[in-house]
């Protein structure tokens, strides 16, 4: 019962660490979102992104637990990174928040599905922001438990979760994100999540 008391807890880690992260608002959500707004290729796209997630992520916390095994101080200085870029992304969120004026802006249209696959693929393969997330944060993150493979499996989880809701839920959520007062809400929860698994990672290292 400890085991499975343990597992789950491994799990929850990873799941709210991985959601945390990928919630952020980028080119590529904005893109699902858009699609999922227009309903076109709504199913397609976000298996995309979120297979593509998995991938990483399943890199991430195999490739990298070997590696830090074997380099005790990359793990420490991958953290101290870790936390510096999430602190540093952590304040840009909060200023934002103060700003406000942001609105929800989503270039490019949905058109065949050959198009829309290869705009998505791009979005997600040629942007750095999804390796740090994916292959050295929360790879980082999962050499802190020891079956580092529930870790996964939660971040895995969120990330299917998240990409399939921001799609198909996107019509539900049109109407708020017209008001840039639900952008200064949303920057500000980011930025304190942010802060948080900052210190956590700083605190656990």
């Amino acid at each position: 019962r400890q085991m499975c008391i343990r597992d789950r807890n491994t799990f929850l880690a990873g799941f709210v660490l991985g959601l945390s992260l990928i919630v952020a608002i980028g080119a590529q959500n904005a893109y699902i979102l858009r699609a999922g707004l227009l309903r076109q290729h709504v199913f397609i796209l976000c298996s995309v992104c979120a297979l593509s997630d998995a991938l990483l992520i399943a890199a991430g916390v195999s490739g990298l637990g070997i590696l830090v095994s074997k380099a005790p101080v990359f793990l420490a200085f991958m953290k101290y990174g870790g936390a510096a870029f999430l602190f540093v992304y952590g304040v840009r969120s909060l200023l934002n928040s103060f700003r406000g004026g942001r609105f929800l802006l989503a270039e490019g249209e949905v058109a065949s599905l050959r198009e829309a696959v290869i705009i998505c693929l791009i979005l997600t393969w040629l942007n750095p922001h999804v390796y740090l997330d994916t292959v050295i944060l929360l790879g980082v993150a999962s050499t802190q438990y020891s079956e580092n493979i529930y870790f996964a499996a939660g971040a895995i989880t969120a990330s299917f979760i998240f990409f399939y809701s921001l799609g198909f839920g996107a019509r539900l959520l049109s109407n708020f994100f017209e008001h840039s007062f639900s952008w200064k809400i949303l920057d500000g929860i980011i930025g304190i999540v942010m802060w948080s698994i900052a210190f956590s990672l700083v605190y656990n290292s």
